[in-house]
């Protein structure tokens, strides 16, 4: 999909090699990664000791890396680990984005995989493929070539008789990096070359290629439907809106069935609520961010043969003021009939979501999880390294956090305080979409809340971990489609609510 010569979806490192060697074979590679445990000796390869590699600057602490000049392949790079008791996951991942950076110029990397007891190789080895690929990723619709070369393959030098598991891990890490790269593309595009059009072309595209049923629905459609938020958000704009539906069906009877809802606002102007002329609106290209996560996760399903049922819904417009626009004060009638009174133009997320949030309870699923970048007050609450979670079922709020914690996409629970409610209570219509001066984030999930019955919901508010201000570890300056691999995950190991 191009539009004026622009792919809009310009990642670099979409055909990406991952090969697994061992123990005693040497890689052929531009530059091996070689693990350097505080508590352990130095592997011999390196020819040092902790005491030489200190005089050279490098300590073993994770996110360190030293490369040694070489006239032959590949280059040694020192790649601090810490202590082998606190060795984890997330700090392998951390380990090999150091790596990665190390050697910008390098795009045939090596790496050798630990063997850490209580540390399976198969989650290190995929680990170590996200965060290589994830640290170099680039997005740039520049015309000249990055200085930075494109990651083309990786090796992964398996320990003795480790080989078939860290196979196993480098499919896994390759898959679930692919979605994190094609999350971040997804919300780094400028909304003029993403349009909600735009944006289900892609996701036939890319429903075709990964065994996804893709359904699309236009203005016309979503008339019918009566999907009087996305409607109603939709009106101040010259681009229509599109409600886009992808279904993945394991091969095997579903473990579960499990609605995914994205926030889709491909540019976000406010409404006739105009956000003020500062760097919030060069942001507000990856106000989709929601709805990109759930196509790149969505993505790779078939793939990882995930053995629960997925059904997303992406709510695709922008929010843009006009003559026609939606008004302060206006009444919009939602799909299932609860009408909401707008005060706020700029309070749009929760307005597309309803519609979908409310469908997903007709499907009969068993547990809806909506993501968006929705509220201020969340990043206002914690910064940019934390999603903020609300939730009607202890038990799936916990396994959205588990699967946070293991991709290292951390989310904090927020209490969905009942007397909140009353702020959001309209003279005239059945709710406002604006609650009071305090407790933004939580009555914005309260809003929520009201569409999805008695069906087990978590709702994920990542408006500050959608974009980082710099660099750090995996994550680069820009979009960070915060909440993909999270979805994976979720995904994978989802199991059936219980009811508390």
């Amino acid at each position: 999909m191009k539009t004026s010569g622009i792919d809009p979806i310009p990642s670099r490192s979409r055909q990406v090699t991952v090969s697994v060697i061992e123990a005693d074979q040497d890689p052929v590679a531009d530059a091996l990664a070689v693990p350097v445990i505080a508590d352990q000796p130095v592997p011999s390869v390196l020819g040092l000791d902790l005491e030489a590699l200190a005089r050279a600057g490098f300590t073993p602490k994770v996110g360190t890396a030293l490369a040694f000049p070489s006239a032959t392949s590949p280059v040694l790079v020192a790649v601090g680990a810490g202590e082998v008791k606190e060795l984890t996951v997330a700090k392998i991942r951390l380990a090999a984005a150091a790596f990665a950076r190390s050697v910008p110029q390098d795009s045939a990397l090596a790496a050798v995989v630990p063997a850490v007891d209580d540390l399976p190789v198969t989650e290190a080895a995929a680990a170590i493929v996200e965060g290589i690929l994830l640290a170099r990723y680039e997005f740039s619709l520049k015309s000249a070539p990055s200085a930075a070369k494109p990651v083309e393959t990786i090796v992964l030098v398996a320990p003795e008789g480790g080989s078939d598991e860290v196979q196993s891990g480098a499919v896994r890490g390759l898959a679930t990096a692919r979605a994190g790269m094609l999350g971040r593309d997804l919300a780094g595009c400028p909304g003029g070359l993403l349009t909600a059009s735009r944006m289900a072309e892609l996701a036939v595209r890319i429903g075709a290629e990964a065994g996804l049923d893709v359904q699309v629905h236009d203005r016309r459609a979503l008339i019918e439907l009566g999907c009087g938020g996305l409607l109603g958000v939709n009106k101040g704009s010259a681009e229509e809106p599109r409600m886009i539906v992808l279904t993945y069906t394991p091969s095997e009877e579903p473990g579960g069935h499990l609605a995914l809802v994205g926030k889709g606002i491909m540019y976000d102007s406010g409404g006739l609520a105009l956000k003020p002329g500062d760097l919030s609106h060069s942001q507000m290209k990856n106000d989709m961010t929601g709805a990109g996560n759930i196509l790149a996760a969505m993505s790779v399903l078939t793939e990882l043969a995930c053995p629960t049922k997925v059904t997303g819904y992406l709510m695709c417009t922008d929010n843009m003021p006009s003559g026609s626009a939606m008004q302060l004060g206006d009444v919009l009638t939602m799909y299932g009939g609860k009408t909401v009174e707008v005060l706020n133009t700029d309070a749009e997320g929760r307005l597309v979501m309803a519609d979908a949030l409310v469908m997903a309870t007709e499907l009969g699923v068993d547990a809806i999880v909506d993501i968006a970048t929705l509220t201020g007050a969340c990043l206002r609450t914690f910064g940019e390294e934390v999603a903020g979670l609300m939730s009607s079922s202890d038990s799936l709020s916990a396994q959205v956090s588990d699967a946070g914690e293991l991709v290292d996409e951390p989310v904090w629970r927020l209490p969905l305080v009942p007397s909140y409610l009353a702020e959001l209570q309209s003279d005239i219509a059945d709710l406002k979409n604006l609650g009071g001066p305090n407790a933004g984030a939580i009555t914005a999930g309260l809003f929520l809340q009201e569409f999805v019955g008695d069906t087990p919901w978590a709702h994920i508010d990542i408006a500050g971990t959608a974009q980082s201000s710099t660099p750090r570890g995996w994550t680069n300056r820009g979009t960070t489609a915060f909440g993909t691999r999270l979805l994976v995950e979720l995904a994978m190991d989802f199991t059936l609510p219980t009811w508390e």
